[in-house]
Order: C-alpha cells, then structure tokens, then sequence
C-alpha cells in the first residue's frame, strides 16, 4: 500500500502541470482581458495606458513566457498578486476558505446523516410507502433549481416569518453580543445556506444508495446469509450495506473539491464571502492570478479525492486489493 501511494504522488506532479498548463491557455483565450475590463467604462483611457497596463500585468509577453513566469512562481506556493487590488491571491484565498470550508463540510455531514439512511431504507422497503415518498423527494431534488428554492427560503424564513438571516455569515452588531447570542447568530446564518447546499446532494446520494443496496441484497451469497438464520438486521448491515459503499465512496470523493471550490449560486445569494463567491468576481474582471490559484487549488483536490477513494475502495470491499 505504501508503494502504490508513492506511485500514486509521483503521478499526479505531471497531471496537475498537465492541467495547469489546460487552464492557463484555455482562459487566456477567453474574449476580453483584464486590460480591457477595467479600461472599458473609462473614455479617456488611452492606447498607451492600456499598453502600460500590460507591461504592468506582464501580458505583452507571449504565453508560453507568461505560463513559464508563473510556474517559477508556483513552485513557491505563490500564485502572484491580483489584478483587481493588488493583493496576493494567497492572502486572498486563505481569506475565503474558512467560510465556504465551514459551509460544504456541514452540507456534506448532512447529506451522508440524511441520504444514506434513507437510500438503505428505500431499498430494504422496496416499493412500500416510505420508498415512494422518497422517490418523489428525489424527483423534487432534481428538478428544483437551486436558486429558485434559495429566494422562496429566503422570502419565506426571512422575509414573511423573519426568524432566519439572509445574506451574510454574521449580523452587523455581532461585535455587541455574548458568546451563546453569537453561536446562536452564526447557527441561524448558516441554516439556509448548508440546508440549501445539501437539498440536492440528499437527493442524489440516496437515489445511488439505493440502487446500490438493491443490487447488492440481490446476491447469491445474501441469500445464502439470510439461508443460514442470520438476524435481518445482520444481513443488510454487516453483510450487504459494506458492499454497497463503493458508488457512495466514489461520490464523497469526487465531493473533496467541492469543499473548497464552493458554491457560486447559494454564496452570490445569500451575500457570503467565500470562494465561490470570489471565483466568480475574479472570472468577470479577468483576474488571471486569482482564477489559476483557484483552480489548481480545485484540481490538487480533485486528484488527492481521487486517491482517496481508490484506497478507500480496498478498505470497504475486501475483494479489492492494491498490489504491493
């Protein structure tokens, strides 16, 4: 296992240059640049300033110099200075993280406490009411646009009852309360957007735990285990339910990435300053340091999350082992 690990590291160096490498070129051939961003509302800018502008951001070199520059930079872990403010992409990164962090991490517990469950229900208790309840919940998950769910919450909790915040991760006169109102304050700011986050991830994790559970419970050796006497619950749990973790696995960890990337929808809602709300502004401005930062950060997670399932995979299913 160690060795296949190691193996695993090593591969990913040339992966996520690969993929730096996409991403660099690909928005850097997206219409407009950050030049004629913040240069399009001013008549008065001349071809000069914008040429200036250029030399400042180091745009007039060509691309394969300026991929080079910034790779001398990455290997430092700095990801160089925002072309909006001015401040270090790091700085800014490091800023935003906590908050989306806190967020996706409450939204995924939620969907794994809530999910699971109901998709080993729904397939043990196949076609019966509750399975056809939850079907319907699932439906609903899919189709309901996230946005559009988020502004009746908002109008319902925070508009008509006005028991629930709905825009940012604190009060205004937080600086004026104890320690129980603040945690109470920062409970109520964080029910609509984790509760948001996680509606559609409920709905989609228990429908593969589901589909999974039903395969599974349709194996000969499960009924070879409820043959021999075995108590019910023994059977689903201790014999079907660990085979039936490999889609759930896979899924939490391609969810790694989401954990920081964030969401760009429910953060732009509810007015948080976390990264998907950061990404989305530095996308609009053309603010290449801050947009690569961001993505190589998303693609490191993204490789570490699959990592981390193929070694999960031989921890949940004895039948799959990593050759040493």
């Amino acid at each position: 296992m160690p060795s296949y690990i190691s193996k695993r590291l090593l591969l990913m160096i040339p992966l996520l240059f690969g993929i730096t490498l996409i991403t660099f070129i690909v928005i850097h051939l997206a219409p407009g640049g950050p030049v004629e961003v913040q240069t399009e509302m001013s008549l008065k800018a001349s071809a000069e300033a914008r040429e200036n502008l250029k030399k400042l951001y180091g745009l007039d070199k060509p691309l394969h110099v300026q991929y080079v520059d910034w790779i001398k930079r990455f290997v430092k872990l700095d990801f160089g200075k925002s072309f909006v403010d001015g401040r270090k992409v790091t700085d800014k990164i490091i800023e935003r993280i906590p908050k989306t962090l806190i967020i996706n991490v409450l939204s995924l517990l939620l969907i794994l406490i809530i999910a699971v469950p109901i998709g080993v229900l729904s397939a043990t208790k196949q076609y019966s009411i509750f399975d056809k309840i939850s079907t319907v919940f699932v439906f609903l998950g899919f189709s309901i646009p996230t946005f559009w769910l988020a502004l009746l919450l908002m109008i319902l909790f925070g508009v008509n009852l006005g028991i629930l915040p709905i825009s940012g991760f604190q009060s205004i006169d937080v600086s004026g309360m104890g320690p129980f109102e603040r945690v109470i304050d920062w409970i109520k700011h964080l029910i609509l957007p984790v509760g948001i986050s996680a509606f559609g991830g409920i709905a989609g994790l228990s429908r593969y735990s589901r589909s999974s559970m039903l395969e599974v419970i349709r194996q000969d050796y499960i009924r070879t285990a409820r043959a021999k006497g075995l108590h019910e619950s023994d059977v689903i749990f201790r014999h079907a339910f660990r085979n039936a973790l490999m889609p759930i696995v896979t899924i939490l960890g391609l969810s790694v990435p989401g954990l920081i990337g964030g969401g760009v929808i429910f953060e732009t809602i509810f007015a948080i300053p976390g990264m998907g709300q950061l990404f989305y502004s530095s996308t609009m401005s053309r603010d290449y340091p801050t947009i690569m930062g961001i993505l190589v950060i998303g693609a490191f997670l993204t490789l570490i999350g699959n990592l981390i399932a193929d070694i999960s995979y031989s921890m949940v299913d004895p039948r799959i082992r990593v050759k040493k």
